[in-house]
């Protein structure tokens, strides 16, 4: 378990840190894994058809494979920022 003690502090250098990291990985801590999505270009979208469709893993372009990470690197930083001590569990 954390202490409260200085909770404050670390809090606002550890937002600090991640947001230095990539502007993204705050949004991976809040809202999850990033979906990478695609336009649905299908010639005729019927009515309720998604207009975004998720992107196969085959379909990443380098810059998205970088955003799919994300929620692996965001767990990499906060594994190395809590002592070894403390339980940190992530689900």
């Amino acid at each position: 378990m954390f202490s409260t003690e200085g909770y404050d502090d670390w809090k606002i250098r550890m937002q600090a840190h991640i947001a230095g990291q990539d502007d993204d990985m705050w949004f991976v801590i809040t809202d999850g894994p990033m979906k990478i999505m695609k336009a649905n270009t299908a010639i005729a979208i019927t009515a309720g058809a998604p207009q975004w469709l998720e992107k196969t893993i085959l379909e990443y372009t380098p810059e998205d494979k970088k955003k799919a990470n994300l929620d692996n690197v965001v767990q990499d930083v906060g594994q190395k920022h809590v002592p070894k001590d403390k339980d940190l569990r992530y689900g």
